[in-house]
């Protein structure tokens, strides 16, 4: 049945839609139950907590803020050095057999540990958990880019360089294009990676940001607020990576659409 609907038809939003709210249906109706609401939370009692932070109170845009900085500035340092460590070790074969496996060590690495030695190279702002969130994005961003360059067809850059391509022209029309395809791949995953190190980290230390008020909610065992700060923070991750789909779809205009390929 649902193989015949298309992904962004209205059908398929509509039982989107449907889902979300036989969800929240279910779970307004089991926090009924006082011991399952008291590990869950109640729906209504977390709309409620939203509400006063973004009507009533409006005492969350200070630490959203906080939060979204973080986040904005992991996700673009982040992807930046990625991609350009990526190119760099992509190009060069020399130093990718000299760093490869430092950089399988370091990719091994739980970096949620580093959380602490960032708090005390760069104190508890927002720098430290901007480092935190780098580490998680950088990774991703390098290996999709690494592995974009070095599956360039070598057909393609044999024809290229008949043609008189140089290796700037290479890089420009080749390389680059063919890496940037695999860069949007990964920064879906990037965007959630980002919110995570952001969150952590403030979780870990910090006197500001959504992760601080998840912990000081969680000392008092109020789920409700809990909750609240996993919707808010889902809600607004879920809008940079629309984001970064509206940048991928200009920026990726001359790539075949799902489906178009097998028409052709």
């Amino acid at each position: 049945m649902f193989k015949f609907l298309k992904p962004n038809s209205a059908p398929m939003r509509i039982l989107q839609i449907a889902l979300l709210v036989a969800i929240l249906l279910a779970w307004h109706i089991a926090a009924r139950n006082i011991n399952f609401a008291f590990f869950f939370g109640q729906p209504v009692e977390v709309a409620k907590v939203i509400w006063a932070w973004f009507v009533t109170n409006g005492d969350i845009y200070q630490h959203l803020g906080v939060t979204l900085t973080e986040t904005v500035l992991a996700f673009v340092i982040g992807t930046v050095t990625g991609l350009g460590f990526g190119l760099w070790l992509g190009l060069s074969r020399g130093a990718s057999a000299l760093l490869d496996p430092y950089i399988t060590a370091a990719n091994s690495m739980p970096r949620v540990i580093l959380a602490p030695i960032f708090g005390m190279w760069f104190g508890l702002g927002i720098w430290s958990k901007v480092a935190l969130a780098v580490t998680l994005v950088f990774f991703i961003v390098f290996f999709n880019v690494y592995r974009g360059v070095r599956e360039v067809s070598t057909t393609l850059l044999d024809n290229a360089r008949m043609l008189g391509a140089n290796r700037q022209q290479l890089l420009r029309y080749v390389y680059i294009p063919s890496a940037t395809s695999w860069v949007f791949s990964s920064l879906h995953t990037s965007v959630g990676l980002a919110f995570v190190g952001a969150v952590v980290g403030e979780y870990l230390g910090s006197a500001s940001g959504v992760g601080y008020l998840i912990l000081q909610a969680e000392g008092t065992l109020d789920v409700n607020t809990v909750f609240a700060g996993i919707v808010v923070l889902t809600v607004f991750a879920l809008l940079l990576d629309a984001v970064v789909s509206w940048v991928e779809n200009r920026m990726l205009v001359w790539k075949p659409k799902s489906g178009e390929t097998e028409k052709l």
